[in-house]
Order: structure tokens, then sequence, then C-alpha cells
């Protein structure tokens, strides 16, 4: 058991590091690309669909999109909260409204077709409303250090850990809630807003709201997948289909971008 739960902490720690690196690396266009990849999920799904059935994984992926309203929420309300309120007052608060809502989302019916209309009404509710306050909607790139690198990997490979091992005799869509935990905003919010300011934490978090749709085809695609195809090839479809999203976004990005706002330390 030791020996499997270090070998996901580190291989997902690699992944997260990997990735975020390339994403710094590469700079703000193939980086926004990267960054929009199921980072965290995939590693999860990858090895859940070895060590669960197909019907687990579905419900487990379920639970995830679902999560992904309440994920959207949590970006509404740090960007809410933060200007009047600390770092971690405003990143506690915000988490605490994830919890609440992804346990309310968990217990709606309708399945894959309904949890995608209410992100979607919800994504364009939010979007207005970031729109009508004058924030920016420009892209910011910002420099992430080592440490930083370091921790969100270790805390992702802790939420993997936990989904796939220690969450599996509970209930599959509480492994996918899980597994959809906002980790890395939640770290890149508090990183942000401590080093570069509260305006650019604000500005990155309400950015990463359509890069969360490429989250959200590996999800919906995997759940209705999974149980019609072999697993392994739903697992690499649902991918495939997140990567192809993310890539969408980045040219749409490009065809209206104006020039990214960079912070230095």
């Amino acid at each position: 058991m030791l020996s499997l739960i270090f070998v996901k902490w580190l291989s997902t720690t690699l992944v997260v590091v990997c990735v975020s690196l390339a994403a710094v690396r590469l700079g703000p266009k193939i980086g926004g690309v990267l960054a929009g990849m199921p980072i965290v999920l995939g590693p999860g799904y990858f090895f859940m669909i070895r060590e669960q059935s197909d019907s687990f994984v579905a419900d487990a992926a379920l639970g995830s999109l679902q999560a992904m309203l309440a994920t959207l929420l949590f970006c509404l309300s740090y960007v809410l909260l933060a200007k009047r309120l600390g770092a971690f007052v405003s990143v506690a608060c915000a988490a605490l409204i994830w919890i609440l809502a992804a346990a309310i989302a968990d217990q709606l019916p309708g399945g894959v077709y309904l949890a995608l209309a209410l992100f979607g009404v919800t994504l364009l509710f939010s979007r207005a409303y970031i729109n009508s306050i004058g924030l920016s909607s420009k892209p910011v790139a910002a420099p992430v250090r080592w440490g930083d690198l370091l921790v969100r990997g270790v805390l992702a490979g802790a939420v993997v850990c936990l989904a796939t091992i220690l969450l599996v005799n509970f209930d599959p869509a509480i492994s996918g809630i899980v597994l959809s935990f906002p980790i890395g905003m939640l770290t890149i919010a508090l990183t942000l807003h401590q080093r570069y300011g509260v305006e650019v934490a604000r500005v990155t978090l309400a950015n990463t709201q359509l890069g969360m749709l490429s989250l959200v085809a590996f999800c919906a695609v995997l759940s209705s997948s999974i149980e019609l195809l072999p697993s392994s090839f739903a697992f690499w479809f649902a991918l495939f289909l997140s990567v192809l999203v993310s890539t969408f976004l980045w040219l749409l990005s490009r065809l209206g971008s104006g020039r990214s706002i960079v912070c230095k330390p």
C-alpha cells in the first residue's frame, strides 16, 4: 500500500511540475494550452481506470464534471472577495464556497447533460459579471519559482492519492469531486496575491474560467464513453479532446489578444 501511494504521489508531482514548468518556459501562448490540460485529473483517472470498474470511473468522472460548477464559483468568489480581504482569508472563503457548491452539485439529477448545461449558464453569468466590473480580460503571465512548482505538485499528488486510494470505499462521485478540487488555482491565487498584488491574482483567476472548458470536455467525454469503449481508449480519447479544446481556446486568444501583462519578480 505504501509503495502504491508513493508511486502515485511521485508520478503526479512530476507531471504537475513538468507541465507547469513547460507552461512558464514556453511562453503564455503555448503555456496557456498546457495549463488548460487536466494535469491533476489526468493522472488521477489514469490510475483509477486500472483499479476500478468502468461504472465506478463513469460515476467519478460525472462527479468531477459536476464539481466544475463549484470551481467556477471558486474563481468568481475569489475575484469578489480578494478586493476587500487578504490573501489567506479570500482563498479560504473561496475554498469553503467550493466545498458547499460541490456538495450541492453532487445531488443534482440529470447526469452529464444537465451538468454541462449548468456549467454553460454559470460560465456565461460569471463572464458577464466580470466584464461588468471592468476587470481586465488580458491574460497575465508571471514567472513561477521552483518552490511554487514543488508545493503545487506535492499537493496535487496528495489529492490524487486521497481520491484513488483512501476514498474508493466510500462513493465514486466523492472520489471524482476530490480529484476536481482546484488545488492549482488555490496555490496560484495565493502566490500571485502575495507576490504581485491583488489585481494580478484577480485577473488570473478570472481568466482561468475559460480554460476550464478543457477540463469539462475531459470529464464529460470520459463519463460518457468509459462504459461504451475500452477503458484505456476512452481515457486517451478524452485527453485528446481536452487538448483539442485547449488548442482551440489558444487560437481564439491569438485572434483577439492584445499584449499580455507580464509581472516580473
